[in-house]
């Protein structure tokens, strides 16, 4: 959905949920503007954040990033903090966010972030995927795949070089 060449040479990733991956099939991502206080920005830019448990849903009619973690920022004073946990709002039209909803409500999916960056412009960003779970031996599954993977390009290296 994203012009990705664009956003991997512009972005710094300050978040990554790479267990994501390991959770869930991925099967489409999208990016959406967040909503942040002026301390969240700079903890953000500061690289402490943690999306580890986070997911996205609906709330009082937008698209709510919930469970997200964002330290406080210490060089604030303590009547500017903000909240480490609390529910940010996510920026997506209003045609997408009804077709993500759709989708979870109808197909069981989930929006779990995948990383949250700053783009070109320095606006943060969070990469959503729609995700449906899996089981156990699909997790199996995928670490045999990538440990196969892994020793193909071993046995390659070992016969070209």
């Amino acid at each position: 959905m994203t012009d990705k060449s664009a956003r991997e040479k512009a972005q710094r990733y300050v978040a990554l949920n790479r267990k994501a991956r390991h959770d869930y099939f991925i099967t489409d991502t999208v990016e959406a503007g967040i909503v942040l206080v002026g301390t969240e920005v700079k903890s953000l830019r500061s690289g402490q954040a943690s999306i580890q448990e986070a997911f996205a849903g609906p709330k009082d009619g937008g698209l709510f990033l919930m469970n997200a973690y964002i330290p406080e920022y210490k060089q604030a004073g303590i009547h500017l903090q903000h909240e480490t946990r609390r529910a940010r709002r996510l920026l997506v039209h209003k045609r997408e966010m009804n077709k993500l909803m759709g989708l979870v409500k109808r197909e069981g999916m989930t929006l779990v972030p995948l990383g949250i960056y700053f783009n070109a412009r320095g606006i943060a960003k969070v990469e959503l995927g729609l995700a449906k779970g899996k089981h156990k031996a699909d997790k199996r599954e995928t670490i045999k795949k990538r440990d196969w993977e892994r020793e193909k390009g071993r046995v390659m290296r070992a016969k070209n070089g």
